[in-house]
């Protein structure tokens, strides 16, 4: 019964909030019958942009009080109102959110305040009805109605404020535009990167090896002790070459993650990187790994965070989490450094890790307030 009781009195203070909504809701009225006076006069058609601004912020709190309560946020799609008076004009008026929000606005009225006065005294009756109820050893029937009041508003409120499919639809393929950018962008940058690599290290060693041994050869009839010089030296360029070849092999796919999984591979990192590196991994390291290019993004972020850790932050410490959920594979990586970390300050680094999960629709979050920490969290769909 106090859990009953309990979860009425959260349902009539969400109803409470849906009443005051309702009220703000009836102000609106008024307000909407100034700005067309206004803008129909011209010389007030400034007002019309504002007041629909004004509007967005209202159904905005309605969008995050459902997000509280249900637990999944409700997205939100409008035009930005910029540029001239005559363009924000234009956009307030025909973008199908407008409409939206004052059918939200006049639907908000009538059942917030409905709901308020059905369920005040729905409140009073359910406290005697159900405390018999619970007398008797019987379940309570009327409280629980106070919740699916609020439920009800919710999803009422959910189907009024989301975007048309259309429009999120819209909205996604253009996202998909500017990650399919991204996404060539990157892997045009890592196509030059590797044919640098190649040509000022291991061709450069391969053309320095082929006139060490040719000169090896004409030596070496007339002059053994130098030409076994020249081939000493020439083993020392192949081992040299063939250690920049694994360098530029370990940047498309490292041979590691193959060998060892995600976690053997961070482990390797974090032992590698000159910090101190603590490794946490949630989840569990059983069960069917994640797809090939996931894990290389993963080990990507780790191994550019660290390094940039150790490069900058001036820290001598860093975590680095992993952790796969349903559906999605998480890294964390924080150090205690100077912090300040800034994609925009002329460096690749997270912008590379930027563009590189967005190929992959992932998300990516940095926190580097200035005294630190530095944090990168990234989420990456793994199926």
């Amino acid at each position: 019964m106090r859990e009953t009781l309990r979860d009425a009195g959260r349902a009539l203070g969400q109803l409470l909030v849906a009443f005051g909504l309702g009220l703000v809701s009836l102000m609106f009225l008024p307000l909407v019958l100034f700005t067309v006076i206004f803008t129909l006069i011209v010389v007030g058609a400034g007002v019309l942009p504002e007041s629909v601004l004004l509007l967005r912020r209202f159904a905005g709190v309605k969008r995050r009080w459902v997000g509280e309560w249900t637990g999944e946020a409700v997205p939100e799609a409008y035009e930005p109102l910029v540029g001239e008076l005559r363009e924000r004009v234009r956009i307030a008026v025909e973008d199908p959110g407008t409409l939206r929000d004052l059918r939200w606005v006049a639907v908000q009225f009538l059942y917030g305040t409905g709901a308020w006065c059905l369920g005040l005294p729905l409140a009073v009756v359910g406290v005697l009805v159900d405390g018999v109820l619970y007398a008797v050893g019987r379940r309570p029937a009327v409280l629980p109605l106070l919740t699916r009041l609020v439920d009800h508003d919710a999803a009422l409120a959910r189907r009024l404020l989301a975007p048309a499919p259309g429009r999120r639809l819209a909205e996604r393929v253009a996202e998909l535009t500017v990650t399919r950018a991204e996404a060539v962008a990157a892997h045009g940058a890592e196509l030059r990167r590797i044919e640098r690599d190649l040509h000022d290290g291991t061709q450069a060693r391969l053309v320095s090896l082929s006139m060490r041994i040719g000169l090896a050869r004409r030596a070496y009839d007339n002059d053994p002790v130098r030409g076994r010089a020249l081939l000493d030296d020439a083993q020392d360029q192949v081992e040299a070459a063939l250690g920049e070849l694994r360098h530029v092999v370990r940047g498309i796919h490292p041979p590691i993650l193959t060998d060892r999984g995600l976690v053997g591979a961070v482990r390797a990192l974090a032992a590698a990187s000159g910090l101190q590196v603590v490794v946490e991994v949630t989840g569990g390291e059983d069960g069917p790994r994640a797809p090939a290019a996931v894990e290389a993004a993963a080990y990507f972020v780790v191994a550019e965070a660290l390094t940039n850790a150790a490069k900058h932050s001036g820290a001598g410490r860093a975590t680095v989490e992993l952790a796969r959920g349903p559906g999605v594979l998480r890294v964390g990586v924080r150090d205690e450094g100077r912090g300040g970390a800034d994609e925009g300050g002329g460096g690749t680094g997270l912008l590379g890790i930027r563009r590189r999960i967005a190929a992959l629709d992932g998300t990516v979050r940095v926190s580097s307030p200035v005294g630190g920490p530095t944090v990168v969290d990234v989420e990456i769909p793994n199926s």
